[in-house]
């Protein structure tokens, strides 16, 4: 893919992202969608030149706290409990379909 200073982004470039993503786009979509992307790559090529080096990257204007409980041991079911109303079950494991094709 072309680095974001010349934000063009073929068709191919937006056929190879779509299969990734297993999303099946056809050929007006991928006309679509390549000229956006492209202004999606402009606008992040935009902003990048405007942070300077002394803005830390930040996701919230003001800083966030998680608050956890205390993590306590209880009473829970156990593996045969949980596996009882299981449709299939390998290995004392849930067993589902396979979703996922080979790897890329």
């Amino acid at each position: 893919m072309p680095d974001t200073e010349s934000a063009a982004i073929s068709r191919e470039d937006v056929a190879h992202l779509a299969d990734l993503a297993r999303i099946d786009l056809d050929d007006a979509e991928l006309d679509h969608l390549a000229p956006q992307l492209a202004v999606i790559l402009e606008s992040v090529a935009a902003i990048r030149g405007v942070a300077g080096d002394d803005v830390p990257p930040t996701s919230h204007p003001i800083p966030l706290t998680n608050v956890f409980r205390e993590d306590v041991v209880r009473p829970s079911l156990t593996a045969e409990q949980a596996l009882s109303g299981a449709p299939a079950v390998e290995d004392q494991r849930f067993s589902v379909p396979r979703i996922l094709g080979e790897e890329q």
